[in-house]
């Protein structure tokens, strides 16, 4: 048996039942998510289900370059994942594991914050941002 978002993000059919019970709470539900930046600054800010970690970080004020606008032809989004919320993500599409081979200082737990979507799995996440970006924009 599969979540709401998870059906929903796979692109799965939807039982009409669970669509009408989870449609409000999936509307109404936001994300807790903790940034460290490059300065050591951590940064708590609320990201809507559905949208992705840059536009949920873009919204909260942190100065990410983003040069692609999400279109996951850069890596100027690249941010490292806590380790225990990394294996609730989806793997890496070949596009961002080409574009986190231009990265600055990429780790296992790298991804581009564009291809990261909220969903109710990663309450309370952790995600640090590298000490520099580099766009081949």
């Amino acid at each position: 048996s599969y979540s709401f978002c998870t059906l929903l993000i796979n692109k799965q059919p939807i039982p009409k039942t669970m669509f009408r019970r989870s449609l409000f709470r999936l509307a109404a539900a936001n994300i807790n998510v903790t940034v460290t930046t490059a300065e050591k600054e951590v940064v708590k800010l609320t990201a809507n289900i559905g949208e992705s970690l840059m536009e949920a970080m873009k919204r909260g004020g942190l100065d990410i370059e983003a040069a692609c606008d999400g279109a996951c032809a850069c890596s100027t989004c690249h941010c490292y994942i806590d380790e225990k919320d990394f294996d609730k993500l989806p793997e890496r599409s070949e596009d961002e594991e080409d574009m986190l081979d231009m990265a600055l200082d990429p780790r296992d737990n790298s991804r581009l914050a564009c291809q990261v979507q909220i969903t109710p799995e990663l309450h309370d996440l952790k995600v640090e941002l590298p000490e520099s970006v580099t766009s081949q924009l």
